[in-house]
């Protein structure tokens, strides 16, 4: 245990002092910064013309407050996406790299044995990952509240879901930097994501032309992959009423929406799927001749 800890104190390390890590928290920042101006126009915006329509300013709900709940809506997808971005590009290279440098000689060397070293690099940078999901989410949700008054119906579950996706896409990552080189497995594991992605399109194409084919295929696109499925569960717990009952209204037709709960099974296959996967990693990386 003492050597999990080890290795996981020094992926920490080591995540922070890459270059790529450090532009992308620097971009966040900017990101945020940007899109939280944005939101303060439009809640400036929106105060003038209630000033100008003889109303009060300030928070607003029903109709009048659905764009704000729609700009945080979708600025939460957009810190899904970076979340996303950042546990594959943080964790890439997290076995693959100190094999094409040379240093696992050195680390295996030690007493280390090899399962004490992916589960070391896997906790550390999962750490890494769900740090910064959870600042970027409060960051922008926080942001949201002191400029317009507005805060989702239920954040922390819906940042819990993406939590799970972020663990499952850094498990995913870990595995292939067993197998495979370090650019390889960044293309297969965004390959992956874009599966889960396709999955969510297919569904909701399916559900407009009443086309139970595709329907199909993106459940089952869905269950390889669910990150697509667990962001669609947390922008229910994201969307204000009067939201969701407009994007009732549209029948499914906006593919990064969802007007209904994830269901606790597909909940329970991903937290289980992370697990195998992670599994797996250790087993490969056993049997890899170095």
């Amino acid at each position: 245990m003492n050597n999990i800890l080890l290795i996981s104190e020094l992926s920490l390390r080591e995540a922070l002092r890459k270059r790529l890590v450090l532009v992308l928290v620097v971009l966040s920042a900017l990101f945020i910064g940007f899109y939280l101006f944005g939101i303060f126009r439009l809640q400036a915006t929106l105060d003038a013309r209630a000033v100008d329509a003889g109303l009060d300013a300030g928070p607003r709900r029903g109709l009048g407050g659905a764009s704000v709940a729609f700009a945080a809506l979708f600025g939460m997808y957009l810190v899904s996406f970076l979340s996303s971005l950042m546990s594959v590009l943080s964790t890439v290279g997290a076995v693959s790299g100190d094999l094409e440098s040379g240093v696992m000689q050195s680390i295996i060397a030690r007493p280390v044995s090899r399962a004490q070293l992916v589960l070391g690099r896997w906790l550390g940078f999962t750490i890494v990952n769900v740090v910064y999901v959870a600042l970027l989410s409060a960051a922008l949700l926080l942001g949201v509240r002191l400029i317009t008054g507005f805060l989702p119906p239920q954040p922390v579950q819906a940042v819990s879901l993406m939590l799970l996706g972020v663990t499952l896409l850094t498990s995913l990552t870990v595995l292939g930097s067993t197998l495979f080189s370090t650019l390889s497995n960044g293309i297969g594991v965004f390959v992956l994501y874009g599966l889960g992605f396709a999955g969510g399109i297919m569904s909701s194409v399916g559900q407009i032309a009443n086309t139970p084919t595709l329907t199909s295929l993106g459940r089952v696109a869905n269950v390889l992959m669910p990150t697509n499925a667990l962001w669609l569960g947390a922008s229910y717990y994201l969307q204000s009423d009067t939201l969701r009952q407009f994007n009732e209204l549209a029948r499914g037709a906006n593919p990064f929406l969802s007007t209904t709960p994830l269901g606790a099974g597909l909940v329970i296959w991903t937290a289980v799927y992370a697990v195998l996967v992670l599994l797996l990693g250790v087993l490969a990386f056993r049997r890899r001749d170095l």
